[in-house]
């Protein structure tokens, strides 16, 4: 599984996501490493989406006491 931090981008073609793609290239630190995957709006509709437990929202906060 990859995932240490994970940065979406939309191109509107493949020219103008290669021009993103040689700007990473050159940004890449020495001992960093960078994965970029290319993917059609197609495929991107086709992601399938999965939820773990329903989050619970935090709890209200107490009203602020004001003291003159």
């Amino acid at each position: 599984m990859l995932q240490y931090s994970v940065y979406a981008r939309h191109s509107s073609s493949e020219d103008n996501a290669q021009v993103h793609i040689n700007r990473v290239q050159g940004w890449v630190p020495d001992d960093g490493e960078v994965r970029i995957l290319t993917i059609t709006d197609k495929q991107f509709e086709r992601m399938r989406i999965f939820w773990g437990k329903m989050r619970k929202l935090p709890p209200k906060l107490p009203q602020q006491l004001e003291f003159f």
